[in-house]
């Protein structure tokens, strides 16, 4: 009889370390692989913006959101993505203390242009959370 009782006392000890074994093992998360890091993209250097255009949006973004607002204005036409995205996420940031609506209106239609390949794709995804 004692025999029997410690083989049932083992198989059930083992039968209960198996079973936290598997459930410790599967319950954890697999590591996931590292981040990449954000790509480096300088907004000076994409392109889109002809040269002669240069000094005037310097002279605009001095003058703060209401600058950008008509460097948009009146030559928004001139300006090419990604470059003009760009231009627009600044604007965005500019006004959004102001006039959120407004900043959630221009940021809505850069992420509907935007696609993934874009340089400036990864920016927009930074600030989504905050503009929708």
């Amino acid at each position: 009889m004692k025999f029997v009782i410690a083989v049932v006392i083992i198989v059930g000890l083992s039968l209960g370390a198996w079973q936290i074994h598997h459930y410790w093992g599967t319950s954890q998360e697999p590591a996931s692989p590292p981040a990449a890091p954000a790509p480096e993209v300088n907004g000076d250097q994409l392109p889109g913006l002809p040269a002669r255009l240069e000094p005037v949006l310097e002279a605009a973004r001095q003058r703060g959101a209401t600058g950008l607002h008509d460097f948009l204005r009146n030559n928004g036409k001139m300006v090419e993505d990604p470059r003009l995205a760009w231009i627009q996420l600044d604007y965005v940031l500019l006004v959004a203390p102001s006039d959120p609506a407004e900043a959630r209106k221009v940021f809505a239609k850069v992420k509907e242009r935007l696609s993934p390949n874009s340089p400036v794709y990864y920016r927009m995804k930074q600030l989504e959370k905050t503009y929708e």
